[in-house]
């Protein structure tokens, strides 16, 4: 591994580098915080991607891709007398001493979960009006309600046993059920998103990331149903003139690999 000194001299070069695009290029030279935005988010998913597959190598590289749109961000930012790249790594030291009061203070703590605690409750005497306000509007939905679990239960708003959250699981399908014997499109859907939610609640109870579960299963199905697509091509037989009893044989085959 790079010495300190090695690591500080490569992230120079990168904001040397950054400076030179934007002064040279007219490509960064048009950037400004909102297009980057969507860039930004893009990366951060396929940071996502490449560490489910495990990938280090690309893990490298797209960790190096969300850096650079750190620096872009806080060469804007100097360009205008707001912030620098020093401004950014200050405030976030200064966030993780005042946060960390048993590691830089004289609190004490038993386990993570104390760590959690204290986390949220400092949140809010730093002026927060309330835990939620830590979760972007924008997460997706199922991120979202992760993050908002996680927050509650940081200031013990939480059920005591994972049996207890099972339960509320079974309720929430029973409404939903009913629900659905009766028609009512709205409450459907309403009544599925509660079920959602507790299932969610419940992977938490489990240690399981819900977001990280269900992409595995996306990449899982998908990767069957590429081999069900190369099989069908090798027969020269397009899937939407096979029988369900056709390709459950390939379905099959694909779930053995």
């Amino acid at each position: 591994m790079n010495s300190r000194q090695d690591q500080l001299k490569a992230f120079d070069r990168l904001l040397t580098i950054m400076d030179e695009l934007r002064e040279q290029c007219p490509w960064d030279k048009k950037q400004t915080m909102e297009t980057l935005r969507h860039l930004t988010i893009e990366e951060t998913y396929e940071l996502g991607d490449a560490i489910l597959d495990n990938d280090l190598d690309e893990i490298k590289k797209e960790l190096g891709d969300v850096l650079l749109h750190i620096v872009f961000y806080s060469k804007i930012g100097s360009e205008t007398n707001d912030f620098d790249i020093a401004d950014v790594c200050n405030s976030i030291c200064e966030k993780l001493i005042n946060r960390h009061p048993h590691i830089y203070g004289d609190v004490k703590v038993e386990n993570e979960e104390d760590v959690k605690r204290n986390w949220e409750n400092l949140k809010l005497k730093e002026g927060k009006k309330s835990v939620l306000e830590g979760v972007p509007k924008s997460l997706p939905a199922l991120v979202k309600a992760n993050r908002i679990q996680e927050k509650v239960a940081g200031v013990g708003f939480d059920w005591e046993e994972p049996n207890q959250v099972w339960e509320k699981v079974e309720e929430e399908l029973a409404e939903f059920k009913a629900e659905v014997q009766s028609g009512n499109q709205d409450a459907i859907e309403s009544e599925f998103g509660d079920v959602m939610f507790s299932m969610v609640n419940y992977a938490r109870f489990l240690n399981i990331n819900p977001e990280n579960a269900l992409e595995r299963t996306n990449k899982k199905f998908s990767k069957r149903f590429q081999y069900l697509e190369e099989k069908a091509t090798a027969i020269n037989k397009p899937l939407k003139d096979m029988s369900l009893a056709e390709m459950d044989v390939f379905w099959e085959e694909a779930k053995k690999l």
